[in-house]
């Protein structure tokens, strides 16, 4: 009950007014949700509780957070196994859960260039070769992949006629590292045209891809919180209402 308590003040919040962080958009005449957030915000992974559980819910992590704190906003964050461990780095409160994978592999991580979203002092996704060369500080960090916008170029790869299309979610970051735009698609698109939302709508010289099939978005101001099977690393916000 304190934390349904918690969720519902995150509602009232002034922090969270007018739609909270988060704007529903068109871009190439398909809906998305886009959510921004500043460096200077309260911004974690999440992936297993202090028993090692995976948590896997956005409902089991406001459950886990103390009391008078909740999500804000939140979506799934990367690939993972069948066992629900990260596929290539995780960084979790500083302390590194699971190594840099070095590409290639299965799925579309191993559609290379992949990447990293490291959080630190600024926000940054890195192309995970340009990663291991200059070996950012990250409180917390995700490996996924492909990358989707490479320094201003969308990956060789993506292709403006491909038929696959998902829910898809992902992330960019500004130049100056000082804002990371989450977006979900709310209809199935392909590759190519989720990239160019980064690229060219949003003008995010660097993005990174989280997954698809999967892909959910919890935003406490509006209520919205998709719900599925249980997924792997979840990236968020920490409000206190």
């Amino acid at each position: 009950m304190k934390k349904l308590i918690a969720a519902y003040l995150c509602l009232l919040s002034p922090a969270f007014a007018a739609g909270g962080p988060c704007e529903d958009v068109t871009w190439l005449d398909q809906s998305f949700t886009i959510c921004e957030v500043q460096a200077n915000a309260d911004l974690r992974l999440f992936h297993s509780d202090a028993d090692g559980e995976v948590m896997g819910h956005f409902s089991t992590i406001n459950n886990n957070l103390p009391d008078g704190q909740a999500l804000g906003f939140a979506m799934n964050a990367g690939m993972y196994h069948d066992d629900y461990s990260p596929v290539g780095l995780y960084i979790e409160g500083g302390a590194e859960k699971s190594a840099l994978a070095s590409g290639g592999g299965f799925g579309n991580f191993g559609l290379t260039p992949n990447g990293v979203f490291c959080i630190g002092d600024t926000l940054n996704v890195i192309e995970t070769n340009a990663f291991r060369e200059s070996k950012p500080s990250c409180e917390y960090a995700t490996q996924s992949g492909p990358m989707l916008v490479i320094d201003g170029a969308l990956h060789p790869r993506l292709l403006p006629d491909g038929r696959s299309k998902h829910i898809r979610n992902g992330v960019g970051t500004s130049a100056d590292g000082q804002r990371a735009v989450f977006a979900i698609s709310n209809e199935r698109v392909n590759f190519h045209d989720f990239a160019t939302l980064f690229r060219d709508y949003l003008n995010l010289p660097n993005a990174l891809y989280f997954d698809g099939k999967v892909s959910r978005l919890y935003n406490g101001t509006t209520g919205r919180s998709d719900f599925g099977f249980s997924v792997g690393a979840i990236v968020g916000t920490v409000v206190t209402p």
